[in-house]
């Protein structure tokens, strides 16, 4: 009955002592409740007496909350009982003796619980870590620690808590226990803006301490913008790291920590959470923004889409975290970055294709070889594909206007129009296209036509590639690789066709015909200038993929054997008997592969019929 009437003022029946009314009972009921309500106040005036530093050596040096846990419980309840014998007392005479005796006591008590709240938190900070705490839920921690009550002894506690944590986790949870303890007596007792002021600041030096090592500044526009990209770039390496652990453990934990030691309080939780954080938070999410202001280069799009990234995929945790209309300033800053950013990359975006446009180069690479704007650009488009999700999250309410006489079937497989990703599909397509329609121009440029289709092949060829080893065969389709593959066959055929022609062509058309001597020796003649010299030209001449560089000498090897080859056979044996063995007859079907071997490999110093290498092929 004595601990009931220590959280309540009930009715009961009882003489009250003379030492605390000024005036006699009015009945018997309010009689027996001003008895309890005095020994409450003598209850506690035992225990807080013990406790207070300044009449108890023990008390100096001893903390409360670190011996008998009993004795820590019967102190709070003590301190609320005596906040209920002072709100009774308040109701008969508020300038009774017994009511200032009270609240001399209460000073005294609630002196000794901010020293234990602040000795609490100062002294276990490594069990306050928002790691350790982010660990288990609030949940976890309410159902772990058994709330310690009397039914239990401390040893029986510990042993139930034993059996399921470590040593360590059981301390956490004892700790943040009797923080939730005295937070709650605090508030109960009218005195909760202490205990915020208390938690919040040891809090928060915890917070911006751990911002600090994660290398998070509180940046203006100003000094960013001054900045050498390097550095920015350096800045957004340590962001992209600071924002995981931040969100996953330092902000999650403060706010599990935050509600269960403020339980019993949702209002003062609510205010406390954003004072500890909003400063690191904002200055956290704060910096991709400030990034997003800053001027615009192609070099920069890629870290720019990792912040974009970083937020978009915290963004559930952010807005879990910061849930409270207190904190509707940091999810807003989060928001507004994540819309700086998008902007950025849509412009970004832009300007890369108008740089495409406007590339006005009109030097020919040496041998038709790749263009160095075709590199940089599929690397860039290769390497945005990468980031198909988060691009198609920026694109998707911006609708790309093709100001193109092709079909779009041209550039882009048809495909299901709800696909989230087809919108960014069409995109990238498009600047592929951009591209391709680029180098046609340039293929122009070339004075030998056939120079001009290796080109063209060679530069389509190296997009396929680009487009089938990465992210981009997903996005833009197989349908489209099967085209464009089938275009490169289409410009190394012509390229075949008008490289080899005047070759083929020294030939007859029927070469088993019979002929004159000295038409079969002109033949020969003929055959072996003009091979001669297209194998010369050609040796400066630059296919870069093996594959297909292969494949078009196993093409022209071919064809020449397939005239040449009969031409040889039909002839050979009449021709050295009447031309003799020094004829014009040098070179065998056999010695073709080997003449060809040094043409497209941009080397521009063989391919002569008469090179060394070919003549240890003939032996």
């Amino acid at each position: 009955m004595r601990n009931i009437f220590f959280k309540s003022s009930s009715p009961s029946s009882s003489s009250p002592p003379s030492s605390l009314l000024s005036t006699p009972p009015a009945s018997p009921l309010p009689t027996f409740s001003l008895s309890l309500m005095e020994e409450n106040i003598e209850i506690a005036r035992s225990l807080i007496t013990k406790w207070d530093s300044n009449k108890s050596p023990h008390a100096e040096i001893a903390p409360l909350f670190s011996g008998n846990r009993q004795e820590a419980k019967n102190y709070l309840s003590a301190v609320k009982g005596l906040q209920t014998a002072m709100r009774y007392l308040v109701t008969l005479d508020s300038n009774s003796p017994g009511l200032v005796q009270a609240q001399l006591l209460m000073q005294v008590a609630l002196k000794r619980l901010k020293k234990e709240f602040y000795q609490i938190l100062s002294s276990n900070r490594d069990h306050l870590d928002p790691e350790s705490v982010s660990t288990r839920s609030s949940t976890e921690h309410r159902s772990s620690v058994s709330d310690f009550d009397d039914d239990f002894s401390e040893d029986e506690s510990r042993s139930v808590t034993d059996n399921s944590i470590s040593e360590t986790e059981r301390v956490s949870m004892v700790v943040m226990e009797d923080l939730k303890d005295i937070a709650e007596c605090m508030i109960s007792v009218g005195y909760g803006k202490e205990c915020l002021k208390i938690y919040t600041l040891m809090r928060k030096s915890i917070v911006d301490e751990a911002m600090y090592h994660l290398g998070v500044e509180k940046l203006t526009f100003s000094q960013v913008q001054k900045m050498e990209w390097e550095v920015v770039e350096l800045k957004i390496k340590y962001w992209l790291k600071a924002i995981k652990v931040a969100v996953t453990t330092l902000f999650y934990g403060e706010r599990i920590l935050c509600d269960l030691v403020f339980a019993s309080s949702e209002r003062i939780a609510e205010s406390c959470f954003p004072e500890i954080c909003r400063e690191s938070a904002m200055s956290l999410f704060g910096f991709p923004e400030l990034v997003a202001k800053c001027k615009k280069t192609p070099e920069k799009m890629f870290r720019t889409l990792d912040l974009y990234e970083a937020i978009s995929d915290n963004w559930p945790q952010i807005e879990s975290i910061f849930s409270y209309e207190s904190t509707s300033s940091i999810r807003l800053q989060a928001v507004n970055s994540l819309v700086k950013l998008g902007e950025a990359v849509r412009t970004m975006l832009s300007d890369f294709e108008s740089a495409i446009q406007k590339d006005n180069s009109k030097k020919p690479v040496p041998g038709g070889g790749t263009h160095p704007l075709t590199r940089y650009v599929m690397n860039y488009i290769s390497f945005l594909s990468d980031y198909s999700d988060v691009l198609a999250d920026i694109v998707a309410d911006w609708p790309l206007t093709i100001q193109s006489p092709l079909p779009e079937s041209y550039f882009v497989s048809s495909g299901d129009d709800n696909n989230p990703s087809s919108e960014i599909s069409v995109r990238l397509a498009w600047l592929i296209l951009v591209v391709l329609c680029k180098l046609d121009g340039k293929a122009e440029l070339y004075k030998d036509t056939a120079l001009s289709y290796l080109f063209l092949a060679n530069n389509l060829q190296y997009v396929v590639s680009k487009v089938r080893a990465s992210n981009l065969r997903f996005l833009i389709g197989e349908d489209w690789l099967i085209k464009h593959e089938s275009k490169v066959k289409e410009y190394v055929s012509k390229y075949e066709r008008m490289g080899w022609n005047k070759v083929l062509s020294s030939l007859p058309e029927n070469p088993t015909a019979e002929m004159a001597a000295e038409q079969v020796w002109a033949c020969f003649r003929n055959f072996n200038a003009e091979f001669s010299e297209t194998c010369m030209k050609q040796s400066s001449w630059i296919v870069s993929d093996a594959k297909l560089r292969d494949e078009i000498k196993a093409s022209i090897l071919s064809k020449l054997l397939t005239r040449y080859g009969e031409f040889y056979e039909k002839h050979r044996v009449e021709s050295r008997r009447v031309l003799g063995p020094d004829s014009v007859m040098r070179i065998s079907p056999e010695d073709l592969a080997g003449y060809l071997s040094d043409i497209l490999c941009g080397t521009g110093d063989s391919g002569s019929v008469s090179s060394s290498s070919h003549r240890s092929n003939r032996s």
